[in-house]
């Protein structure tokens, strides 16, 4: 009986134990456990160690507080013009309080793919086909204002929603190509267009610019011409007022010097005291001078006329000279 009080004691001891460190919970990062008492909400444990009574405490969820990131299926929606397509989703969400979202709604992930297609549907559904295809960022606004609202109560916060993939009918793909590669074709065919435009403008400007460049160098030719010419007839100009004035102050030296001469030589003759005889025959020779002249008439003074008495008496003393020499001999 001892031996089995023992092993009894032994058991229960274990048993306890094992109760107790059962009890002991250890919260991770980035996640919340959600505690019942007796069935009935008791308390939200966070990240660290926690210590649940055994039999009485239980941990209802274990809720991750990371982003959630969900791939929706392709749902069909109709357009505004008809059209059948389909759309798969990528919602972006974050759980914000894990007791509304363990007691709000039964199946939190179902529950918002059912919201994301209905409400896909309900803005498709007022837009055409091409307002669909280009309007994304629209549509994943809307879609994500409206699943926040709705999942407030359910302690859920809609971060972002985006469109995958936009798949329209066979037959629209088709005609979307074609449609795609007559726009592709016009845009070709204006871009050459363009480009030989451009190319005419070009040339037209670069032709242009050129009989510009030509007009103002002839012009600046004619300007350069100009004004070498009139610099040549300045200088010519010049050249022949300086010779002028050199040819005037050459003759004006010149009249001063035969008029020094005439003067100096005058001064001499007064210095010399020339006699009448002398005076006389410079008359004459000065008369003769003049008659050698083309001149048709010659004036004679007066005193020039008691020369020739003069010039006969010169001649008999000239001739009665050599006659007195003769009887010498």
């Amino acid at each position: 009986m001892d031996n089995i009080g023992i092993y009894v004691i032994l058991g229960v001891i274990v048993i306890i134990l094992i109760i107790l460190i059962s009890s002991i919970k250890i919260v991770p990062q980035a996640q919340v456990n959600v505690i019942e008492r007796l069935g009935a909400y008791y308390a939200t444990w966070s990240t660290g160690l926690h210590l649940k009574l055994p039999f009485l405490d239980k941990v209802r969820k274990k809720v991750s507080l990371k982003e959630h990131v969900i791939d929706f299926p392709p749902q069909p929606v109709i357009t505004k013009d008809n059209v059948t397509m389909q759309i798969d989703t990528v919602v972006f969400f974050q759980v914000t309080d894990a007791k509304l979202y363990t007691y709000g709604v039964e199946r939190p992930i179902s529950a918002i793919e059912n919201l994301t297609a209905t409400t896909l549907r309900n803005i498709i559904g007022d837009l055409e086909l091409d307002h669909t295809l280009t309007s994304r960022d629209v549509i994943n606004t809307k879609i994500t204002a409206i699943l926040d609202e709705a999942s407030d109560k359910w302690g859920i916060k809609v971060n972002r929603v985006e469109l995958k993939n936009i798949i329209p009918p066979r037959e629209i793909q088709d005609a979307m190509e074609k449609q795609m590669k007559a726009e592709r074709e016009r845009r070709e065919a204006i871009l050459q267009a363009e480009g030989r435009k451009r190319s005419e403008i070009l040339v037209a400007e670069g032709e242009k610019q050129s009989q510009i460049l030509r007009a103002e160098a002839s012009k600046e030719s004619e300007i350069l011409r100009a004004e070498a010419e009139k610099q040549a007839l300045i200088l010519h100009a010049d050249a022949v007022r300086e010779q002028s004035i050199r040819e005037a102050d050459g003759q004006a030296q010149a009249i001063a010097m035969v008029q020094k001469a005439t003067a100096d030589s005058l001064k001499l003759l007064t210095a010399a005291n020339p006699s009448e005889q002398v005076l006389a025959l410079k008359s004459f020779e000065a008369f003769a001078k003049a008659a050698d002249g083309k001149a048709t008439k010659i004036i004679i003074p007066s005193e020039i006329q008691s020369l020739a008495g003069l010039a006969a008496s010169l001649k008999e003393i000239v001739s009665e000279a050599p006659a007195a020499q003769d009887p010498d001999q």
